[in-house]
């Protein structure tokens, strides 16, 4: 039905005149070209829209039609292992019909309606359901069991259920409420800008391992927890986010790629089928959900992408799984909300940044969280959001950055001096921080070592002393310092070197479990307890530090996940060496 034409045509935004009866994030057609676009603002009866595709060759007089609905997304099985664009358009298959370059207009529906499911049910009539409640289960592949709940609004008692291979579409309960029948479907549609609703949110206790030494050790988030990775031009955001996709023990993976370069997205479709999952065997893309919007797509889906991507996975979250949610990068994102802000000829904020960014980042990072399910009363899910900022210039004092923090209580400050010099994961360990230190380490007591947390704490202590120690060394030279200084110096420059830096592409070095890093962590200690005694015995510091035993430490590394006896050699051979240069100083 058409409500409207187009008055003004500015890039993304159109302005439409006779949208009197249009509501706020209604989505539109717009022209016979059928472009989606969506109405952001409504003056009288006109409406400013954003669309989600190329406007050239649109003018004053063509039509706009609207549907009534607000941005949707659909949920139902066949979304794992699906690459969309920002307003959930299946690229593969769109790829197939239409190649390489998508036209405009062009439109198919997110999940494959043709498909059959084999649907096993978990209630019997009569059962008396709520929002939230699973009806039955989809094997979607290997790793993913696709529970099918009851929609949002729907109550009462199950008055038929069905088994057997059915499509999103076909009827596979019927639940009798207040207002009559519900035909229920494996399908649902949620607004995109309307969080999903949960029983209850609770505070995260448990730590998202994620293989990353530096993150795990010294900076740990919570799963449900918030984090922001930022960093200069260069500095290692993406790989930094690459690797927490493929390492993070998340039962779903959601990566956005919001205005990235096509090339990094490209590297994403190529790694994550051939590598393999290190919890089940499978390839990586089994739990995994991509949502690429390219620097060259419109500039309105990439505010779109971002919302997409966190209600896909508040919907996994209702179905008790732990998901993580990569956003790379939020810069980009409100650099799309500044563009569309200057558009709507709003007053500007600071750097042109609308005056609402802050709100609309806390929406976003506030949908992550630890909760308790609809429906499921003994279920929990969360979700966990990292996103990327790539402050102009390196400069963390802009604005998007500002506000991140201000939300985030994990801050992995991405460093372009340890870029420069190859260090990565280049996470400057003097300025980041994690708030969710202290609550986890219980956790870690628990699950890992008693000692873990002292470890963690000599380890901080080290790197803060060589900090500081770093100002005499530039003033008057190494030779300067103390045996003591000297050995927290290199104890120091192990901990950054053997420890902190990973390599991403080793086969062996690109994960550590937490076993392992307190393995290393306690061989590179232990050495320098056991030398700091003996320099108290007057063991000279050249002798201690041309002991061979350290660059057995430094390879520590590359020691297997399934070689970890060879650590307990390894600490037993750094005793042995420092005690044979006791001639000096007596017994230890």
């Amino acid at each position: 039905m058409k409500t409207g034409k187009i008055v003004k045509v500015s890039g993304p935004l159109i302005i439409a005149e006779g949208m009197a009866d249009s509501k706020m994030y209604d989505v539109v057609h717009v022209s016979d070209k059928k472009l989606i676009g969506e109405i952001i603002e409504l003056r009288g009866d006109r409406a400013s829209i954003q669309v989600y595709e190329e406007t050239s060759g649109l003018g004053p007089g063509e039509g706009v039609y609207s549907t009534g609905e607000p941005l949707s997304v659909e949920l139902a099985p066949g979304l794992i292992e699906g690459i969309y664009d920002g307003i959930q358009r299946p690229l593969s298959r769109l790829r197939e019909m239409a190649g390489d370059r998508i036209e405009r207009g062009v439109y198919l529906p997110a999940v494959d309606h043709e498909k059959k499911w084999e649907f096993k049910p978990c209630v019997s009539a009569g059962t008396r359901v709520s929002a939230g409640a699973v009806l039955g289960t989809v094997q979607e592949n290997e790793l993913i069991l696709h529970k099918i709940m009851v929609p949002n609004g729907v109550e009462g008692a199950v008055k038929e259920i069905k088994s057997g291979a059915f499509t999103v579409d076909e009827t596979v309960a019927v639940v009798a409420c207040a207002d009559g029948d519900r035909q229920l479907t494996m399908l649902q549609k949620w607004p995109v800008r309307r969080g999903r609703p949960y029983l209850e949110k609770m505070a995260p206790v448990e730590p998202l391992i994620t293989g990353q030494r530096v993150i795990d050790t010294l900076f740990p988030i919570a799963k449900g927890g918030v984090a922001a990775v930022p960093g200069p031009f260069g500095s290692g955001k993406t790989v930094v986010q690459h690797q927490l996709a493929k390492w993070a023990d998340a039962d779903i993976i959601v990566y956005v790629g919001c205005g990235e370069r096509g090339n990094e997205m490209t590297d994403v479709l190529n790694e994550f089928p051939a590598l393999t999952d290190p919890r089940s065997g499978q390839p990586l893309m089994k739990r995994t959900v991509l949502i690429a919007n390219t620097s060259d797509m419109p500039v309105a889906a990439r505010e779109a992408s971002i919302y997409t991507g966190i209600t896909i996975a508040e919907y996994f979250r209702d179905m008790g799984y732990s998901v993580a949610i990569m956003a790379d990068s939020t810069s980009r994102w409100a650099e799309a909300l500044r563009e569309m802000s200057g558009r709507l000829e709003e007053m500007p904020g600071e750097e042109g940044y609308p005056a609402y960014l802050s709100s609309r980042l806390a929406e976003f990072y506030e949908r992550a969280g630890k909760v308790k399910v609809l429906g499921q009363p003994d279920t929990e899910g969360a979700i966990t959001a990292i996103g990327a900022v790539s402050p102009p210039g390196g400069d963390l004092s802009e604005p998007v950055s500002q506000a991140t923090l201000r939300i985030v209580k994990v801050f992995w400050g991405l460093s372009a001096s340890l870029a420069y010099k190859r260090h990565f994961p280049a996470v400057d360990w003097l300025t980041s921080y994690s708030l969710y230190a202290d609550r986890l380490s219980d956790w870690y007591g628990e699950h890992v070592s008693d000692n873990w947390v002292s470890l963690r704490g000599a380890c901080m202590r080290i790197l803060q002393e060589e900090a500081q120690l770093n100002e005499i060394v530039r003033l008057v030279g190494m030779d300067a310092l103390s045996p003591a200084n000297r050995l927290t110096m290199e104890t120091a420059k192990s901990i950054r070197e053997d420890y902190l830096h990973q390599n991403a592409f080793h086969e062996v070095d690109t994960y550590s479990s937490l076993k392992k890093q307190e393995y290393m962590l306690r061989c590179i200690l232990e050495f320098d307890r056991l030398a700091n005694e003996a320099l108290d015995k007057n063991v000279d510091i050249e002798d201690i530090l041309e002991l061979p035993i350290r660059e057995q430490i430094g390879r520590a590394k590359y020691i297997p996940e399934s070689d970890m006896n060879r650590f307990e050699l390894l600490l037993g051979e750094i005793k042995k060496q420092i005690l044979a240069l006791d001639d000096q100083g007596g017994e230890f």
